[in-house]
């Protein structure tokens, strides 16, 4: 009786990642991150994937599961370190551009009594204003914007 023929070891890994391929993946994420608006997620995500393609290309990470391993720390850690201070850095002054408004020229295109709200042109934009002076505005007249409330200027005569 012969002994059975030992089985065939298969090499196959299919979830082996080959350095470009982390490459190709980064690039892609950080390509991502920059065409949509959004909250600096992807990105860090991105520049993990790229970090463990150059170290796979350098040899230093070989093995596939300390390469996703690697990729999830990196990525995670970074997200949570970093995003809030990356944010706060790039934040804009909170400024509303409403209220850059004041002092802009505005023209009534209807006749404006004393406190009463009525459509003006500001900017090339229609807005409800509120005539906040003793003297009434026709349609067509000068005025500028006093001040700001909500959604509605208040105009004064210019």
């Amino acid at each position: 009786m012969n002994p059975p023929a030992a089985a065939a070891v298969s090499t196959y890994n299919p979830v082996h990642m080959e350095w470009w391929m982390w490459l190709a993946a980064g690039l892609a994420l950080v390509v991502a991150e920059l065409a949509t608006p959004g909250g600096f997620v992807i990105i860090f995500f991105g520049i993990a994937a790229l970090v463990v393609g150059v170290l796979g290309l350098l040899g230093v990470v070989t093995s596939t599961t300390l390469q996703f391993l690697l990729f999830s720390v990196l990525s995670v850690g970074s997200l949570a370190l970093l995003r809030g201070r990356l944010q706060s850095k790039l934040r804009t002054p909170g400024a509303s551009k409403v209220d850059s408004l004041i002092g802009d020229l505005a023209i009534p295109q209807e006749r404006l009594s004393p406190g009463v709200v009525g459509k003006v042109e500001v900017r090339g934009s229609m807005w409800s204003a509120r005539n906040t002076s003793s003297v009434t505005l026709d349609p067509g007249q000068r005025a500028r914007v006093a001040a700001v409330d909500g959604l509605t200027l208040a105009v004064i005569p210019e």
